[in-house]
Parts: C-alpha cells; sequence; structure tokens
C-alpha cells in the first residue's frame, strides 16, 4: 500500500487491494504496517485517533473478511490507548469477521539515520509486552511489525512455540530498505525453517516520507516465492506448504540443537612496556 493521512482512502484502497487477493485465491490476505494512516505529525495523528471499538479500519476490516470469507491480517493501525498513547497494533481476523489476535508492536523504532533523517516512535507510541502465536488452516502464525524485524529473539521464540509462518509487515523507510530489507526478511525465514510473509508500505507518502515497498514472501529455506519488485500498490501471491517449515526443520535442525550458554568476558592487561 502506499496509505496516506485519511483513513477513508486508505480503507478504500485496503478493500480494492484485499479484494484483489481474495479474487486471485487468496485465504490468508495481510496488509502493511500502519494501513490505517500514515501520519509523521503526533498533533495531526491525535486529530484522527480513535479506540478500538470505534476505529473505521477496524470495523472495515471485520466487515470485508466476513464478505469474502477470509483470514485478513491487518499488518497494523494506529489505535488509542490509556495515557494518552498510541498502540501500533495488528489485528487478525477469521473468515466471520471476528478478531482472533492482537499483536502491538514490541520494538519502537528510535533512530537517527543519515541527512538529517530522525525517528523516535517511543515519544508517540506504546511498545507491547507480548509476543502472539495463533493457529489459523495452514499453520501456526508469529506476530511482529516492521522494526521488530532486527530482533531476532522475538521470531526465535514464536518458532520454538510451533509458529511455521512468521509475518512482520512494515513501512521500512527506503534508506534502510534498499540496505537490509531483503537480507533481514530471508534470514529470519532461514534460521527458523518457516515462512515469513512480509506486506510493506512503497513510496512517497503524504506525510513526506519514504517507505522501500518491496513485499516479500520466503519459503524456509530462504527463497523468495514472490515480490513486488517495486515500491507502488499491488498484489502479490504465493501457495504455503504446511509441510515445508517441518522438512526445513528436519534438514537444519538448529531449533532444537541451540544450548544454553555463559557469556565470559575477559580482561586483557595492557602490555608491559617492552624491555631495551
Amino acid at each position: 500500500m502506499r496509505s496516506g493521512m485519511d483513513p477513508q482512502r486508505n480503507i478504500k484502497a485496503m478493500r480494492a487491494l484485499v479484494s484483489e487477493a481474495a479474487d486471485a485465491g487468496a485465504h490468508y490476505v495481510q496488509t502493511p504496517e500502519m494501513t490505517g494512516a500514515l501520519v509523521r505529525d503526533r498533533a495531526t495523528l491525535q486529530t484522527i485517533l480513535k479506540d478500538e471499538a470505534g476505529d473505521p479500519v477496524v470495523d472495515a476490516a471485520a466487515r470485508l473478511a466476513a464478505e469474502r470469507g477470509i483470514y485478513l491480517h491487518i499488518g497494523s493501525t494506529a489505535i488509542g490507548v490509556a495515557g494518552g498513547k498510541v498502540a501500533n497494533r495488528a489485528f487478525l481476523f477469521s473468515p466471520d469477521g471476528a478478531i482472533v489476535a492482537r499483536y502491538d508492536k514490541i520494538h519502537m523504532f528510535d533512530v537517527d539515520l543519515d541527512h538529517g533523517e530522525s525517528w523516535r516512535e517511543s515519544a508517540t507510541y506504546e511498545a507491547g509486552r507480548h509476543a502472539v502465536v495463533a493457529d489459523l488452516p495452514f499453520g501456526r502464525l508469529g506476530f511482529a511489525i516492521c522494526y521488530d524485524v532486527r530482533f531476532p529473539r522475538l521470531f526465535r521464540d514464536e518458532a520454538v512455540a510451533g509458529a511455521t509462518v512468521l509475518t512482520v509487515p512494515a513501512a521500512f523507510t527506503r534508506q534502510t530498505g534498499e540496505a537490509h530489507w531483503h537480507v533481514l526478511v530471508r534470514s529470519r525465514a532461514i534460521e527458523n525453517g518457516a515462512f515469513v510473509i512480509a506486506a510493506a508500505q512503497g513510496g512517497t507518502h503524504e506525510d513526506g516520507r519514504e517507505t522501500y515497498g518491496h513485499s516479500l514472501i520466503v519459503d524456509p529455506w530462504g527463497r523468495v516465492l514472490a515480490e513486488a519488485g517495486h515500491d507502488a500498490p499491488a498484489v502479490i501471491v504465493a501457495e504455503i506448504d504446511g509441510g515445508a517449515a517441518l522438512r526445513a526443520r528436519q534438514k537444519v535442525p538448529n531449533l532444537r540443537n541451540q544450548s544454553a550458554f555463559d557469556l565470559e568476558q575477559i580482561e586483557i592487561p595492557e602490555p608491559a612496556e617492552a624491555r631495551p
């Protein structure tokens, strides 16, 4: 997607793209991080912010999942929570339109990039505290959002808990995406023997940010099954073989081979002065 600042326009775009995926035969559809609105300015965000019960994206997604009879994963949208903060929250809707899982982004994107680009998500968003997995007909799904992809432990814990499909809907900046997006997504798949599905925002948005695009579906061997090879709105589709993750984990059983260890820190003294 290329979400702007108006939730109603974004909902219209979401409906069109999700319907296109369903028409292509998809049973599970994922949208990117911040499907509802990409808004850099905190004050502007507050003017459109709703709690979960009143959020138009949540309502529209529930209706859409039921209309199309699909599992619909809203990669995330901004939800008002207590204390004036915001949750960067993902939702999974079942084919009857019910919310069956929620996940709040755990890791906040607080960084200073080159050329003066700076982000402080923690100034606006409340970090989540819980990893989440949910069972679907094609496998156990593990949740993450964008910057979470740089924290392998989250994905490892979900894989150890039985997740065979890991997700990382995102709004990666163009700068970091060009450098790291493919490597990170494929790495999370390879090291966990899992599919990774990563719907992404792409292009230049109303609030001035640039996102990388290149939505990906990667198999447990690290092969890219589908990619939007650009930053424009698009739909990609792939078949998910429920047994492929188990076969990959049999070939490379690193999940069960991992061992506990202690970290030893060695202080090396300054070398004595050399003798004449």
